[in-house]
């Protein structure tokens, strides 16, 4: 998998170029869609498109592309990945999941089309490609959030609001200051919280307007505070933004590194008192996990 999840973008899985545009771009995954960017009567040309599109990338460069593929209760998913997993995409992002249940459903697909294209381990004894689950985009989905944990080959969860909305029925997500209506921050909420269980990477949905740059940094600042450590993207004149907002700052991992050598100095201490603050296990935890996110 790639070592950096910061940034996913979107492209067209039945557009050559936009698909070689966002490739070209500094986003961490490329998200080559068959799902909302194509129509129904197109989908049969942008297989073949993406998979032509996976086969002329060098091996090493298709860990970072993914496919969305359609969702597993409809009448495409499977074609969807009989065209591209012989092509060998880093991954799959799985939309409209009910849940665990559909994960563990992937991953049979997965693993006997691996096996049939002769791709079927990474090294580790995992499936090789990864699944990334969009876990909010129905209203029974909301109550499965938390159903991820032990999810084969699932590396991330990342919510949707638009398809939410068109699932409740509702005229709008927004509230009059651009702000999500409690019911999409709950998905917010529960998302976050799914993948904090699951032990796996929370990414957070798009950024519709890609023209407000400033309002997608002010939103990335947020949602990295709250947990999450990565966003989705739409246009790639979003994605140096989001990437500059999931990576930490030089005073940020200063100040863990601070953190992380006063309790290495006193071992055994479960507070200490810094610069007026008193620092405990969980400031030490978190951290911890700063530095390492670096590393990786």
């Amino acid at each position: 998998m790639a070592t950096s999840t910061r940034s996913w973008l979107f492209a067209p899985g039945d557009s050559e170029r936009k698909m070689t545009k966002a490739t070209a771009s500094a986003a961490d995954i490329v998200l080559l869609d068959l799902e909302d960017a194509v129509a129904d009567e197109g989908k049969p040309r942008a297989r073949a498109m993406i998979a032509d599109f996976l086969a002329a990338q060098p091996a090493a460069d298709r860990e970072r592309l993914w496919v969305r593929i359609n969702p597993l209760d409809g009448p495409h998913a499977l074609a969807d990945l009989a065209a591209v997993i012989p092509a060998g995409p880093g991954g799959v992002m799985l939309p409209k999941s009910r849940g665990g249940q559909d994960a563990e459903r992937l991953d049979h697909y997965l693993s006997a089309l691996e096996v049939a294209a002769g791709r079927e381990e990474d090294g580790t004894g995992a499936g090789k490609t990864h699944v990334i689950v969009l876990v909010t985009e129905t209203a029974p989905a909301m109550f499965t959030t938390g159903s991820y944990q032990g999810a084969p080959r699932v590396v991330a969860l990342t919510w949707g609001a638009e398809d939410l909305a068109d699932a409740l029925g509702a005229s709008g997500n927004r509230e009059p200051d651009g702000s999500y209506g409690f019911t999409f921050e709950l998905a917010r909420s529960l998302c976050l919280l799914g993948a904090a269980a699951a032990g796996v990477t929370a990414v957070d949905t798009v950024h519709t307007d890609f023209r407000d740059l400033d309002g997608l940094r002010r939103r990335a600042g947020r949602v990295r505070r709250d947990g999450y450590r990565g966003m989705l993207a739409i246009h790639p004149d979003q994605v140096d933004v989001i990437n500059e907002a999931f990576t930490p700052t030089a005073e940020e991992l200063a100040q863990a590194q601070e953190i992380v050598d006063l309790f290495a100095a006193h071992p055994g201490a479960g507070t200490i008192g810094h610069n007026g603050v008193m620092l405990d296990r969980p400031h030490l935890a978190r951290a911890q996990a700063l530095l390492a996110a670096r590393r990786s």
